[in-house]
């Protein structure tokens, strides 16, 4: 892997961790936190929709430790306490007082803690194939967070994730199968949700009076036919809190940013523009 490649951003250090980070466009910013798949990084997740938001906000997008181009310390801990802290770390790091938050899947759980835990250091919030809540661990989510690396493995996960299958090509198995066999990326992603992995879904929820007291504004975004992550997370967060609205893309999987890229770039766009004009009232 070259310095030139995409998926490396610039390095900061967030809460003891060396973080790769992308940080582009200016304006109010938007942190992106990306999801769990094998090989995930910030890059691979939100290619298709940072240079569109980063028209209109500063767009920060980390690899959470363990994924991505993120240190992957000896003994270090994957809980949700230690990747908001390293969460906040970035704004720290980069001076940045309050932050949109957008979270995809895992990351949706991880911006809803950060919110919960931190309401001051969040203006708006976006949840997306949102964990987060109590759910029974789908056959999807369990193959996901089980994968052993084979290209014929990754082609399969794969086919779980979008609905749309002229997506899953071969090129892109590839992509993906070589990223999870980067060196110590499976090592770290194995580490983290071993089986049994409902405790890995019961850990990253939280609790239900936490959610309901949430007062940011929220948007809530999830594909009607997603395998991974059940539409029912994001109809229960939808009613749990009280300035919620909920957007469902029909014909769509778990991968929403991916699938229905320029869509949910205008959607997330026009959601936080909302809340810019204050210097206008």
């Amino acid at each position: 892997m070259t310095a030139a490649s995409p998926e490396i951003g610039q390095r900061i250090v967030a809460a003891g961790i060396e973080t790769n980070v992308h940080d582009m466009g200016t304006g109010f910013p938007v942190l992106m936190i990306h999801g769990s798949g094998p090989g995930v990084s910030a890059w691979a997740n939100w290619r298709l929709v940072m240079p569109t938001l980063a028209r209109q906000a500063r767009v920060i997008a980390p690899d959470m430790a363990g994924f991505g181009f993120s240190a992957r310390p000896d003994g270090y801990d994957y809980t949700m306490d230690n990747w908001v802290a390293q969460a906040v770390g970035v704004l720290d790091a980069l001076d940045i007082e309050q932050a949109d938050l957008v979270g995809n899947s895992f990351g949706g759980a991880l911006a809803l803690a950060l919110a919960i835990r931190h309401p001051q250091r969040v203006r708006r919030l976006v949840l997306m194939g949102s964990v987060g809540v109590p759910f029974e661990i789908t056959a999807g989510l369990d193959a996901v967070w089980g994968y052993t690396p084979s290209l014929d493995n990754m082609r399969t996960l794969l086919d779980l994730f979008a609905w749309d299958r002229t997506l899953v090509n071969d090129e892109l198995a590839q992509l993906r199968f070589d990223a999870s066999i980067r060196p110590g990326f499976q090592e770290s992603f194995a580490a983290m949700f071993p089986a049994p992995r409902q405790r890995w879904v019961d850990a990253m929820a939280s609790a239900e009076a936490d959610i309901r007291a949430i007062a940011h504004e929220t948007l809530v975004i999830h594909g009607r036919d997603d395998r991974v992550i059940p539409l029912a997370n994001s109809l229960t967060l939808a009613q749990w809190i009280d300035r919620a609205q909920l957007h469902v893309f029909g014909r769509c999987g778990h991968w929403t940013q991916i699938e229905h890229a320029a869509r949910f770039a205008r959607l997330v766009g026009d959601f936080l523009a909302e809340a810019t004009p204050e210097s206008t009232h």
